[in-house]
Formats: C-alpha cells, structure tokens, sequence
C-alpha cells in the first residue's frame, strides 16, 4: 500500500513527538535510552559483584544485565555459583556473605556511582517489574558521602512482600545517633490495589518519577503521588554530623534482588525472571545551575 508524501510527514511527526524527552520547566542534563544492543554504557554503569545485602539469595554479575531492543534487561536467573569469599571459619559481621559456599541463584546490579551523580530536578525511569515471588526488584538513589544509613536513601521504587502479601514501596531514609540504624519516612501500598484497576497491570511498563527540590522530595507513580518529605525534617543525627543527607548529590541503583530479608519465598518456575527498563532520564529545572554531566 502507498502513501501519501502528507500522510508520511504525519507519522513521522507523531513518532518524534511521542518519543520526545521534553518537559516543560526543565532541561535533559542525562539519560539512557539503552538503544544499543549490547553490555550497558560502561560510561555510566557500574556493576555490584557477589552477595552484597538484605542476606538476599543472588550473586550480582554482570553476564545477567543486557540492552536489547532498547530495553535494558536485569535477569534473575537460578544457577549454582561458587562464592569466592567462602570461608567456613568466618564468624564476623555479615557472616551471611561468607558462610554461604554457594549462590542457587543469579542477578544484576547496576550504579551510576563515580559517573552519573546529580543534585535537584526530576528523574524518570519506565520499567516493567516482575513480580513472582521472591522478586524484590528496586530503583533508588543513595547520596555520595558518608556510610549509610548518614548518606541517606530514596526508594523510588521496591516490590516485595510486607508479612507475605506484594505491596509497591516508596521511602526515604536518614541517619540517626545509632550507627546502621536508620530514621525511615516509608510508604507502601498492598500490589492487589493496583491489580484491582488494571488486572494486566504486571505485564505493563510503568513510569515511576522522583522531584527534588533544596526543600521537598516526591515520589510517583504513573503520575499519582506516592510519598513526599519535607527536608526539614530530614537531617541526620550525631553520626551523621546533623547534615541533611538529600542537600547533596545522589547515584541512581537499579537491581533486581531475590528472597532475602523481604524478598519472600522464591518461585523456581517463574525463572528465569526479567526486570525491563525503557529508560532512564533526569532533569534539571531550567533556572538551575549548569548540568553535572558531560
């Protein structure tokens, strides 16, 4: 079938328009549109290695992380992986991380840290979650200095099971007089909820966005307000130097973890399991200071 030279013109334009990563009031200082097949951008990503927190159940490599079709894909697989820090004499802390001779499962985990750092304006990220159980799939950020919980940690985005049943989480995260114990500003909101609306809403991309001002922070979802904090109410505890953790930048963390501490029981048959992201994108509001990134 031919077209009219007019129609095509219209299709092209509709085509530009609907993948444009314009938004009024702010500028494009950073994104990742994993249009190339292949190993993610290493300009930008990092990889977590071996069992790193939550005692979850994977070993994070970089084999499980891939773009294709401009879809970066995050793969929990189950195989059996010998843990290189096995040591049966350790009795230290994080024993978990030791003891174990032997991972039953694999995944990824990929940072922007040292690359993709960033203070204030917006993030997007569109992703399509698993949501099997033990899937404990995550975007968030943590700030650049000190140890946690001091440099402070914002959950655009966890699935996982809260006392058995799927709830979507959203939450910030601060330091306190205590070391390792952190001052939580959480909210969840039972996965069932959702399924209610839209019953094929886990087989959906979805656009989970983060807005960040000097004296706000908001999570979405598709749009909806999940979580938002003041940042006057945020500011560490003696560790922490009183400082306020969300007044510094931040790296963005996307993995997709299984079993652990919330992860919850995991169902073999619904491996391997995918975890996709269309993009990643932030922003700077047009008044800001020059963009970070080159």
């Amino acid at each position: 079938m031919k077209h009219s030279p007019a129609l095509l013109l219209l299709v092209v334009v509709a085509t530009a328009a609907a993948e444009s990563t314009d938004i009024p009031g702010y500028r494009l200082v950073w994104n990742d549109e994993f249009n190339v097949d292949g190993a993610p951008n290493a300009a930008s990503w990092n990889f977590e290695h071996g069992f790193q927190r939550n005692n979850e159940a994977q070993w994070y490599q970089e084999e499980n992380a891939f773009c294709k079709d401009g879809i970066l894909v995050i793969e929990a697989r189950k195989e059996k992986i010998k843990n290189t820090s096995f040591d049966p004499n350790y009795n230290g802390g994080n024993a978990w991380k030791k003891t174990r001779e032997f991972a039953d499962y694999s995944s990824a985990s990929l940072t922007t840290s040292g690359k993709r750092e960033f203070q204030y304006g917006r993030i997007v990220v569109r992703a399509k979650i698993p949501t099997a159980s033990g899937a404990w799939p995550a975007i968030w950020t943590l700030g650049t200095s000190m140890e946690w919980p001091s440099c402070g940690e914002i959950d655009i985005l966890e699935y996982y099971r809260v006392r058995g049943v799927p709830h979507i989480l959203a939450n910030y995260c601060w330091g306190t007089d205590q070391r390792w114990k952190g001052k939580w500003d959480g909210f969840r909101r039972p996965f069932q909820e959702f399924l209610d609306k839209d019953p094929d809403w886990a087989s959906k991309f979805h656009t989970w966005r983060m807005d960040w001002d000097e004296n706000r922070l908001a999570i979405y979802l598709d749009d909806e307000l999940l979580n938002d904090v003041e940042l006057n109410t945020t500011f560490n505890g003696s560790l922490g130097e009183h400082k306020n953790p969300f007044r510094q930048p931040h790296y963005v963390i996307l993995n997709l973890a299984l079993g652990g501490d919330n992860g919850g029981p995991i169902d073999d048959s619904a491996l391997p399991m995918r975890y996709e992201i269309d993009y990643v994108r932030i922003y700077e509001k047009d008044m800001a200071a020059p963009a970070p990134f080159p």
